[in-house]
């Protein structure tokens, strides 16, 4: 939980994403160069612990042996007293000074049987302080070699140190190893030291690194988050909102741009508002009053109608055209009344339950004298049960009587084919022709208002050109879709899918926009 927290605040904040980052890349800096300082320090002072330790070394072999040369003749007592000035007397207690060290002298091989061994240790170290690997080289070597190794003491102490060994010859007894066993302590404890100030100067200097790219960032990122909410502010329709500016720098400059972008947008918005509302009242007003003088119309065109056997055949067919266009005038006005509602976005929704497969059959057998007239035959393949819609019936009926006459129109006597399928919570139908059909920018183009693919031919078949595009309206305003797809010489698909209940989401796409019976002919 914690993780997806930090992820997104990661995602959501500028601010925390440019901290962090700087944060993280300081992390590496600070981490480089405190590595390299502390391995350059580390090195010289262990090449300075290991210089003047070689020194020291070379000079207690030189005169441990310079006193073996001289005390060759000498009694077995006193080489015994020389011994022990060398091995124990000249050795430092460990932890009274820097240069402490233990010295071991260690048998490599005796000059006669029955030779006294002079092995010693100073304070008791174990000769297994001396590393095996050391001694081979001591005793293949005529200079002095080091090793670094843990000193042993038998009360059980280990100390890290830096043995020094290098071979002495005692005359008459045979050859021995001499090896000086400096602590090395001291240096531990000042590198351990060094580490833990280089570690907390590295964290003192990020949490310095954080907090001023915090404050100059809070500077940055405050005016834009301003921004932000006075942008949201403008979504939401407040368009009165504008930034403080209370400088003179490049962020004064920015507030100055977005409030005088703001004040055009809302010149602009507001604009557009009032002639949006000016083409709506028109419309709406010129509808509601086109109702009076039509109303008067059609009683005398009736009149004339009905009597229209008495009349020349000339002016009895001029009466029927006229009552046929004062259909199609208020089809048009009534068309124009709903387009003008979804403008104003004040059309609503009247849901009742309903079985779509009904509600399809009635419109098909509405529709059969149209479709006799152009010698069409309507096929319907539908669900076995009912399929059952909460929605407005009467914006449902006028969209699929909107595909169904649009079939007709253009099917060019080939049969048409209404499909209808049904899952969970979702209906879809599809109406297919097989007439002259529809090529690509006309697909997407024909919801359009007044929009015609051939306006020579839709003037002879069509109604108002808006029947598709409040079709779409209504399947929009039940949160469904109405898509189309055609192909010139390969007829039409126009598919409707909607939620069982107005307003769900719809699931899927449950028929296919390009029909199967197309998918083995090639585009």
């Amino acid at each position: 939980m914690t993780r997806w927290i930090w992820i997104n605040r990661f995602r959501s904040s500028l601010a925390f994403k440019v901290i962090f980052s700087t944060v993280l890349l300081s992390l590496g800096v600070v981490w480089l160069t405190g590595s390299t300082l502390y391995a350059q320090l580390s090195d010289r002072i262990q090449k300075v612990k290991l210089d003047s330790s070689l020194a020291e070394a070379r000079s207690a072999v030189f005169n441990a042996q310079y006193r073996f040369v001289v005390a060759q003749n000498a009694k077995e007592s006193v080489i015994k007293q020389i011994v022990e000035d060398v091995v124990v007397n000249s050795s430092t207690i460990i932890g009274t000074s820097v240069n402490g060290h233990e010295v071991a002298l260690l048998l490599t091989r005796p000059s006669s049987k029955g030779s006294i061994n002079y092995e010693r240790t100073s304070n008791l170290i174990s000769a297994s302080s001396i590393p095996t690997a050391l001694r081979s080289q001591v005793q293949k070597s005529t200079t002095a070699q080091w090793s670094k190794t843990t000193i042993r003491y038998a009360n059980g102490n280990r100390v890290p140190g830096l043995a020094i060994g290098q071979k002495v010859s005692i005359p008459k007894i045979g050859a021995y190893e001499m090896y000086l066993i400096f602590s090395l302590e001291d240096q531990n404890d000042t590198l351990e030291l060094l580490s833990r100030s280089l570690l907390l100067t590295g964290l003192t200097l990020l949490i310095l690194i954080g907090l001023i790219t915090w404050l100059v960032i809070r500077q940055v990122v405050r005016p834009v988050r301003e921004a932000a909410r006075i942008a949201e502010e403008f979504t939401a329709g407040n368009l009165n909102l504008r930034m403080q500016v209370e400088s003179n720098d490049e962020l004064a400059r920015l507030g100055i741009a977005f409030n005088e972008m703001a004040s055009s947008l809302q010149n602009q918005i507001s604009r557009l508002e009032n002639l949006s509302r000016v083409q709506q009242r028109f419309v709406s007003d010129v509808s509601h009053e086109l109702r009076t003088p039509l109303t008067t119309l059609r009683m005398a065109a009736e009149v004339i109608h009905s009597a229209r056997k008495d009349f020349d055949p000339n002016i009895s067919r001029s009466a029927e055209l006229l009552v046929a266009q004062l259909d199609r005038f208020e089809r048009l006005l009534e068309d124009l009344l709903e387009v003008s509602r979804f403008d104003a976005e004040v059309a609503v929704l009247e849901s009742v339950q309903f079985d779509m497969t009904q509600l399809v059959i009635r419109c098909i057998s509405d529709l059969s004298l149209l479709a006799s007239e152009y010698g069409i035959s309507i096929e319907i393949h539908h669900p076995d049960q009912p399929v059952l819609v909460n929605a407005d019936t009467r914006r449902v009926e006028r969209i699929m009587r909107n595909l169904i006459t649009n079939a007709i129109e253009h099917a060019d006597g080939e049969p048409v084919k209404v499909t209808i399928v049904e899952t969970g919570n979702t209906l879809a139908v599809g109406v297919r022709d097989y007439g002259v059909g529809l090529d690509g920018p006309s697909a997407y183009r024909v919801f359009d208002r007044f929009w015609r693919a051939d306006p020579s031919r839709a003037r002879v078949r069509g109604g108002t050109g808006l029947g598709l595009s409040i079709a779409l309206e209504d399947a929009r305003l039940h949160n469904g879709e109405l898509e189309a797809w055609g192909r010139p010489g390969a007829g039409a698909h126009f598919v409707l899918t909607l939620p069982k209940r107005a307003g769900d989401a719809i699931e899927a796409r449950l028929i296919r926009l390009q029909p199967e019976d197309y998918l083995s002919t090639p585009e």
